[in-house]
């Protein structure tokens, strides 16, 4: 059973920040995605304070792309897994667990979020965690709340908060989820997705989803920055 109750601390936070952002050239040709400015803010600083608006306080990134560039903006206030070669979602966190004190963690990624104050939806994903019959809780976007998003949806989402792939409302993963390290143990020390590990819960009926309820922005190619930008830019009193 998943016992939330028997600490205050909140989980710490990876965020998965070594992709290469090939869709963002030539953006990325001189910095790493994460460092992508939106609306004149950094993606991953958008991401972080999406976090620390609910009380997160300890966050570790891997890096491969530029590394250099990621360790110099934070200026060591923020732990750097460092990949000499890309371990992809599910390698790089099983690389950087050792760097993570809590038990459960909160995974994000770095290219999607919503804007500061606009809903706090981890608190709920942490309370969904606390139930015995759950071992992953995943951040759900229903399709009509997601810019920058290509595919219509990924998963659905049952009534009673299970993912499902054929019954309840059609959602997309938000890129945040929660789990325990336990789902790490018996994984490749290789690159390896993250995915595999939602797939093994969703046979087990273990996976679970809490639905956001904002607008999500997904900043993966060149159209969901101009996307982004555009809704997020102050209009010109002008």
């Amino acid at each position: 059973m998943n016992d939330m109750s028997k600490t205050s601390r909140f989980p710490d936070v990876m965020l998965l920040a070594a992709g290469l952002g090939s869709r963002l050239r030539p953006i990325t040709d001189t910095i790493p995605k994460p460092l992508v400015p939106v609306a004149g803010v950094p993606l991953i600083e958008r991401v972080i304070d999406n976090a620390k608006a609910e009380g997160a306080r300890r966050f570790v990134a891997n890096a491969h792309y530029h590394a250099d560039q990621l360790l110099a903006h934070f200026g060591g206030l923020l732990k750097i897994s460092f990949e000499d070669e890309l371990l992809n979602t599910g390698g790089g966190i099983k690389r950087a667990l050792p760097m993570l004190a809590s038990d459960p963690i909160l995974v994000m990624n770095t290219d999607a979020f919503w804007p500061a104050g606009s809903d706090a939806p981890i608190a709920r994903m942490l309370i969904r965690f606390a139930d015995k019959k759950t071992e992953i809780v995943l951040l759900c976007v229903h399709p009509r709340d997601a810019f920058g998003f290509a595919r219509s949806h990924d998963f659905c989402l049952a009534p009673s908060g299970e993912i499902t792939r054929d019954y309840g409302a059609p959602v997309i993963y938000g890129g945040v989820a929660v789990l325990g390290k336990a789902l790490f143990a018996d994984t490749s020390d290789d690159a390896f997705s993250l995915n595999d590990i939602f797939e093994q819960c969703l046979k087990r009926e273990a996976l679970y989803g809490v639905a956001l309820n904002a607008p999500w922005f997904h900043v993966g190619d060149a159209a969901g920055l101009v996307e982004a930008e555009r809704r997020l830019t102050p209009p010109d009193p002008s």
